[in-house]
């Protein structure tokens, strides 16, 4: 199933999406619902942010690959995690698909994407085991963990680097019968592939989080949990458009934009 969040006539609702065609439910995917017999045409509804999240979580340094690289351009020796660290981002730089990415007038040209697969938490969870710590996803989306990777370097807690008004693309829908094993991870600027890796090369999976998180916090419904990236990006422009896929999931699509002021 793919729930869609979704508005027409100024007004916001939840769907299920089948082929090109939405149908409304009275509710939403956490606290329940009712299927309504009213349909749109997909074409015809603004596709919003799939989910506001109650705890924006993220992991880091997930990739084995991105790791490497950025260890390169630094000129340091990698340093690969030994654990499943989590961290946070804030819901202000949430934006939807087609949203455009404002990079601040004052940023410096290293805007870089992070296409992401993002986990939907839908059930209450807490001291989750290996065996059971999947029971608590709703499904799956897609981000964009847009950087600015000169302030990332200098803002000790990311603040900027990481979480600037629109800075963090998701969408477009959550896909409740998704499984990353299999999948491929390709983003693409202005239509040209830059970015192609396995989506569950992970150095750990969702599971292991899942695990490690909630032997000290409570994951509840609508929590997103962001996996890391592999690869690295190009420095992105103003005009630029960034497309990430994942097969079988779906494809997050905003072009880029500098502010003047």
């Amino acid at each position: 199933m793919r729930w869609i969040r979704y508005s027409i006539n100024h007004q916001k609702h939840y769907g299920i999406l089948e082929g090109d065609r939405v149908q409304q439910v009275k509710g939403d995917p956490f606290d329940g619902y009712e299927v309504e017999q009213i349909f749109h045409p997909l074409s015809a509804v603004k596709i919003e942010i799939p989910v506001i999240p109650k705890t924006f979580y993220c992991a880091g340094l997930n990739y084995a690959e991105h790791v490497l690289e950025a260890a390169k351009k630094l000129g340091t020796s990698p340093n690969l995690p030994t654990q499943a660290d989590i961290g946070y981002r804030a819901n202000n730089a949430l934006i939807a698909h087609e949203e455009t990415v404002i990079i601040p007038a004052d940023a410096t040209e290293k805007i870089h994407y992070e296409g992401e697969l993002v986990v939907v938490i839908g059930k209450t969870a807490k001291h989750l085991t290996m065996d059971n710590a999947l029971d608590c996803v709703l499904g799956y989306t897609i981000g964009n963990d847009v950087s600015e990777r000169t302030w990332q370097k200098s803002d000790r807690t990311l603040w900027r680097a990481k979480n600037s008004d629109t800075f963090k693309p998701m969408g477009p829908w959550i896909d409740t019968n998704f499984d990353p094993r299999g999948a491929t991870t390709t983003v693409k600027v202005n239509g040209v592939v830059k970015t192609v890796y396995k989506t569950n090369d992970m150095i750990f999976d969702v599971a292991t989080f899942l695990v490690a998180m909630t032997r000290y916090m409570t994951l509840v419904p609508g929590d997103v949990v962001w996996m890391g990236t592999d690869g690295h990006s190009p420095d992105l422009v103003s005009g630029d458009v960034v497309d990430i896929e994942i097969s079988g999931l779906g494809v997050l699509t905003n072009p880029f934009k500098r502010a003047t002021e």
